[in-house]
């Protein structure tokens, strides 16, 4: 077994609840602003923020809400995300973070599998929320802002401040977001009080927040990308975070340039657009000393050639939710485009040959296992797809190829897994392909991910249609239109005689990527 550790030494992780570990600075920087929203300028100092997470927690506690209950949240990044997110955090209950861009039936489906008892969210989405919640265990819906007829106040639920309810940090889980994993229909993460803060720690080197800063989050904290490296972290070292319930490129490049922000984290696309779109050139943004971009691969090329327009790092890291979710990023000074960086402090990985299952050394190409502290629990209500997925041994495996050099620098050149990633989001093939399959005109069906400047990787499906019977593309994008989120979307279809399968029945993507 060749097992490549990380090159920066061991840290210390404390066994103590998440939210005390964010909230340590709270009292050193009590009237810091901690959360602005961007559009509106709303603020809440660190003081401001302790005391309503309590106050939330309290009131959870008073509804009879705590261990082994669960809250579904379903809201763009907004101040009083935090607010909700460690508030239930505080009273022992898990939070199940939803997509707001998910149809109704996505939302129902996390709301059954998760077994929230109560949504959270903004009127904009109540229509979706009450839509969603028809038939599940889930018969309240609590909204953040004016209240609306029907609904209940996010205010109404604050109550007498408690302290941390007590807790198993090691087994009791604080957050379930829902990924597709490497394959199939999406499932929910389990992921601990200590996953979590294990993470935040282990990231402290390579993120080195100053004291003081100011960041921009515009990658959405319903996703473990934005929600740990851009909320939990930030808030962990009394940083100022301004929130943008939705990326848009000019309102961004606003803020950078007015409240000079000194850190960008971005997806693919995002940097895409700091390289080509001409509105960059309008603004001032030389505020900025990094930008980091992670949820899906970012070429050398393209990280180079943003680098070198706005005069600043563009480096990458590699995470999954499964994994808190970072493995690996690239420490501050230490930039190698079109590497991922290196495996991150309490953290092992190897290098798998998936065809032998033997181990490879430096310099060798193979799926990429990971082993740490900031491995999920498992997936819940799922333990077949969680022995799938963890080994006996604790190992991750990830369904990225990858290989490693000489100076631990790791770099993902494949993809083992079937997992499409468009703009950092994850979009299951099997999960299209069975929808497809409902179509009246079509026959067989079989989805994967081809390359997209822009996006990253596109869903393009393969359809075979039904004797007699006839489908456009433009027919079939109509039909997946009301039935799944904007991103899942197929707007890319090929009409083909047969579906190709391996003996067992299994479709053989690469042969259709391939074409």
């Amino acid at each position: 077994m060749i097992i490549h550790r990380s090159p920066v030494p061991d840290v210390d992780i404390p066994a103590i609840p998440l939210t005390e570990y964010v909230l340590q600075e709270a009292d050193r920087v009590p009237d810091r602003p901690a959360l602005i929203d961007g559009p509106t300028g709303r603020t809440y100092t660190y003081s401001q923020l302790k005391g309503m997470i309590h106050a939330f927690a309290g009131g959870l506690a008073a509804r009879g809400l705590g261990r082994g209950d669960t809250i579904a949240l379903m809201a763009p990044n907004i101040p009083e995300y935090a607010i909700v997110f460690h508030g239930a955090a505080v009273a022992g209950v898990a939070v199940s973070t939803i997509n707001p861009t998910y149809t109704a039936e996505e939302v129902r489906f996390q709301i059954n599998d998760s077994r929230a008892t109560l949504l959270i969210t903004i009127g904009m989405f109540l229509e979706t929320a009450r839509e969603a919640i028809e038939g599940t265990a889930t018969s309240e819906i609590v909204i953040i802002g004016d209240a609306i007829e029907g609904t209940t106040p996010v205010t109404a639920l604050f109550g007498p401040p408690i302290a941390q309810v007590p807790i198993d940090v090691f087994d009791d889980v604080v957050v379930i977001p829902y990924s597709s994993g490497t394959t199939g229909f999406p499932k929910g993460v389990m992921l601990t009080h200590q996953n979590l803060l294990a993470n935040l720690v282990q990231l402290e080197d390579a993120l080195s927040v100053t004291d003081g800063e100011v960041v921009l989050a515009v990658l959405p904290f319903f996703h473990i990308y934005g929600m740990q490296v851009l909320m939990n972290e930030f808030l962990s070292r009394g940083a100022t975070i301004v929130t943008l319930p939705r990326f848009d490129l000019e309102q961004a490049l606003t803020i950078i340039q007015d409240r000079r922000i000194s850190r960008f984290f971005v997806v693919p696309p995002i940097v895409l657009a700091l390289a080509k779109h001409p509105l960059v050139d309008q603004f001032d943004i030389s505020s900025l000393t990094q930008v980091f971009s992670g949820a899906a691969p970012l070429s050398a090329e393209l990280a180079n050639e943003a680098a070198a327009r706005i005069d600043c790092a563009v480096v990458q890291g590699f995470g999954m939710t499964e994994l808190s979710p970072v493995s690996h990023a690239t420490m501050m000074g230490q930039d190698r485009p079109g590497t991922v960086g290196v495996t991150i402090p309490n953290t092992e990985c190897r290098i798998v040959d998936p065809a032998t299952g033997e181990d490879q050394d430096v310099g060798g190409v193979g799926e990429l296992w990971v082993r740490g502290p900031q491995v999920m629990k498992g997936y819940l209500n799922n333990p077949e797809a969680t022995a799938a997925t963890i080994d006996r041994d604790g190992w991750l495996h990830t369904g990225d190829i990858a290989t490693i050099d000489a100076d631990g620098f790791v770099s993902i050149v494949d993809r083992l897994k079937e997992l499409i990633k468009y703009k950092g989001f994850q979009v299951a093939p099997a999960e299209l392909e069975a929808l497809l399959l409902t179509h009246p005109a079509i026959a067989d069906a079989a989805v994967v991910g081809v390359p997209d400047v822009e996006a990253g990787e596109i869903p393009r499906a393969f359809i075979v249609v039904k004797a007699g019977q006839t489908v456009t593309a433009e027919e079939i994008t109509a039909y997946m239109t009301d039935r799944v989120s904007t991103y899942k979307v197929i707007r890319d279809v090929t009409i083909t005689d047969a579906i190709p399968k391996s003996a067992s029945g299994k479709i053989l993507r690469r042969l259709l990527r391939d074409q």
